[in-house]
């Protein structure tokens, strides 16, 4: 792994303050129904993401992940003016408009969505490196889930072929406490989701998700072994969600005090408090990043906003008829 340095501290600090402010920004324009659909945004669990950023190799490694997804894509390459022009269901989105939230893809940056089935993506994930070994790529997927979607059969049939073909996959449930609405405790007889693996013999075990540097580590270790071809790792990443688990979420199952105590672990502060203590910058130099950081934000709404509306022609070129599709005569009216 990269040695964590003043600079990435710096990175970690702005990279996550766009990602928050990203995400505050999409709450808002979802509010002026400018954004339609579901909205599941990542507030709280940004430590996640930039600790397992500066763990990969983002020439070869993968990443594919459930439907909070807007920010991930946008940490392994993509512009965040697509991202957003995507939620926006603009042409110049990262589906031409046509996924939406749910769906943000792109093949370039080896980010393989964003997908609206609870669990769906687990052996997918499964699926791309069993491609990536079968092609002799040296890449590594990383495949991230919930705690709800953990709870799904196609998970334990994904552990056991990785594990028995020695698959280069990275399986990371981010416990954010209460999947969709319901806490882990009243949804399994077990707290500890990270122990699935020991029933596959595969290497697991708990992380901070609060802490990128806590992240980093577990996933370094992860990906090495899956690069020498040692197989698999489940890794049960702990964080907190602020917002709701979509904005349709009236969060009755938590109080706000909860969410309060939680805020006093959020991983933007701890990196910023690292940043003032060991003087890797002033507060006045923290102040020209916000300000950076609002501009971007800016910037992006406003290509979204500007940017046209796909032709419906589009939307019929995303599908296709075969002709010569077996047992359907094509004759019949």
């Amino acid at each position: 792994m990269q040695k964590v340095t003043k600079e990435t501290y710096i990175k970690w600090y702005e990279d996550m303050l766009f990602w928050r402010k990203f995400e505050d920004k999409l709450a808002a324009v979802y509010i002026q129904q400018k954004v339609r659909g579901f909205l599941h945004l990542y507030n709280g669990q940004e430590a996640v993401l930039a600790g397992a950023l500066h763990a990969m190799d983002l020439t070869k490694d993968k990443m594919i992940t459930a439907y909070r997804n807007h920010v991930q894509p946008i940490g392994m390459g993509v512009d965040p003016k697509r991202v957003m022009a995507e939620l926006y269901g603009k042409a110049t989105g990262t589906s031409k408009g046509l996924g939406g939230s749910m769906h943000i893809f792109s093949k370039e940056h080896r980010f393989y969505g964003g997908h609206g089935i609870v669990g769906g993506q687990i052996p997918l994930g499964a699926g791309i490196a069993f491609g990536d070994k079968y092609h002799n790529v040296d890449g590594v997927t990383i495949c991230c889930f919930g705690d709800g979607a953990a709870r799904q059969g196609s998970l334990h049939e994904s552990f056991n072929l990785a594990m028995l073909w020695k698959l280069p996959v990275v399986f990371v449930c981010e416990n954010n406490g209460y999947a969709m609405g319901t806490s882990v405790e009243r949804t399994a007889n077990h707290t500890d989701i990270w122990k699935l693996g020991l029933g596959y013999e595969m290497p697991c075990g708990p992380v901070d998700g609060m802490n990128p540097i806590k992240v980093a580590e577990a996933f370094d270790e992860a990906i090495q072994r899956a690069r020498r071809g040692d197989g698999p790792t489940f890794l049960e990443v702990k964080t907190y969600r602020y917002r709701g688990h979509s904005m349709s979420d009236a969060q009755h199952y938590r109080t706000k005090d909860e969410v309060e105590e939680y805020k006093k672990l959020d991983p933007i502060t701890q990196v910023k408090n690292v940043i003032l203590e060991k003087e890797y910058l002033t507060e006045d130099e923290i102040k020209v990043i916000d300000k950076r950081v609002k501009a971007n934000v800016s910037e992006c709404e406003k290509f979204a906003e500007e940017s046209p509306y796909p032709e419906k022609n589009v939307m019929y070129d995303a599908v296709y008829e075969q002709e010569d599709y077996p047992f359907i005569d094509h004759k019949i009216k």
